[in-house]
């Protein structure tokens, strides 16, 4: 009788179980789609490239998150408030108590990471689904962000970063612009279109690549070499595949859960600084329903909602799928309202397709 463990395995097999598989293929169809249905609307100018690949690198952040943490067997409803919160404190630290931007980022970056650690905390040590206590958390912090809006400024709205962020070292690395000479001579060599009249005339449409950018490609390889490089990748696994049977050979899944949490809150707050540094203002409203696309994202790109199976690099591709349909859907000039349609049937297709994988590897009926 030969061993399973040596049994060998077919490319096509091997292709067919990957977690990246129907990302990739919905990637292909979406971009030849809307080559077909918007290819001369300027979805794929330097412009419209842009639009739909800021959307793609927003989703990408929190997908990352996401991504590892339901990996490892937890959800976090509680993203999207994060995001809200975060922005909030940074604006209140900065513009209302007078204190560095870059002290109020790392203020931020503290106190989000430690809301995750206490998520963490809570499922291990109460047993509760994190998908309750998650849940809880998203009412609580939007609560706070309201309250503590209200509290310092008396609205909802807090302006005035971008005014307190010039020339702060830390503020660039969130809402900066990198390569900008280059994007100048592509501009002066006909390659990117150039403003013809204002105050802009000569220079390009598009002036770099938003650091927004930088930061969702950075966490998207980094995500992905910790998962398939690290030991640590192989604890998730276990985590989310069999958590007493991962304990029993000495994976601390307390742990890493923990940590997924607080990695899960600082991709929400990096989310929340690019985007505070890019409108200059804060939002108590910031962030609403992020948590849901973030974990549309991952299982898109074909993790399973067991835990235990998944990949970065395809709710990385999720995360593209979703900015590419968005901003392909106001190019083509459709009704915006289907672009919920399409969540909707790429979410119950996503999932069927992720139990079938699920069937090949398991041998189940």
């Amino acid at each position: 009788m030969s061993d399973e463990r040596i049994k060998q395995v077919s490319a096509i097999r091997r292709a067919m179980i990957r977690p990246e598989l129907g990302a990739i293929c919905g990637t292909i169809l979406v971009f030849v789609f809307f080559f077909m249905i918007a290819g001369d609307s300027g979805m794929f100018s330097a412009e419209g490239v842009q639009n739909w690949g800021v959307v793609s690198a927003q989703f990408a952040i929190i997908a990352v998150g996401a991504c590892l943490l339901m990996i490892a067997g937890e959800f976090d409803l509680s993203v999207g408030s994060m995001i809200g919160f975060a922005g909030v404190v940074i604006a209140i630290l900065s513009v209302q108590w007078g204190l560095p931007v870059w002290l109020s980022i790392i203020a931020a970056f503290v106190v989000c990471m430690a809301i995750g650690a206490l998520n963490g905390f809570l499922v291990i040590k109460t047993g509760l689904p994190s998908f309750i206590v998650t849940l809880a958390f998203l009412y609580i912090l939007r609560g706070l962000t309201i309250w503590l809006s209200i509290l310092t400024t008396r609205q909802t709205i807090i302006g005035g970063v971008k005014e307190a962020a010039e020339g702060d070292p830390l503020a660039w690395l969130f809402g900066g612009v990198i390569f900008k000479g280059f994007f100048q001579w592509l501009g002066d060599i006909g390659v990117i279109e150039t403003f013809t009249r204002g105050s802009r005339m000569g220079q390009p449409v598009v002036d770099g690549i938003p650091m927004l950018v930088v930061w969702a490609l950075g966490l998207v390889i980094f995500g992905h070499w910790l998962l398939t490089k690290t030991r640590f990748g192989n604890w998730i696994f276990a985590s989310g595949g069999d958590a007493q049977a991962a304990r029993y050979v000495g994976v601390p899944v307390n742990r890493v859960k923990i940590l997924m949490f607080m990695f899960t809150a600082f991709c929400a707050t990096v989310f929340a600084t690019c985007q505070v540094m890019e409108f200059g203002s804060a939002a108590a409203d910031r962030g609403l329903l992020k948590e849901f696309e973030a974990i549309i994202c991952v299982v898109i790109g074909g993790a399973l909602l067991t835990g235990g199976y998944g990949s970065v690099i395809g709710a990385a591709l999720g995360a593209l799928i979703f900015g590419v349909v968005q901003q392909g859907l106001f190019f083509a000039g459709a009704e915006s309202s289907l672009f919920r349609v399409f969540l909707g049937g790429i979410l119950i297709f996503a999932v069927i397709m992720n139990t079938y994988i699920r069937r090949m590897i398991t041998g189940e009926r």
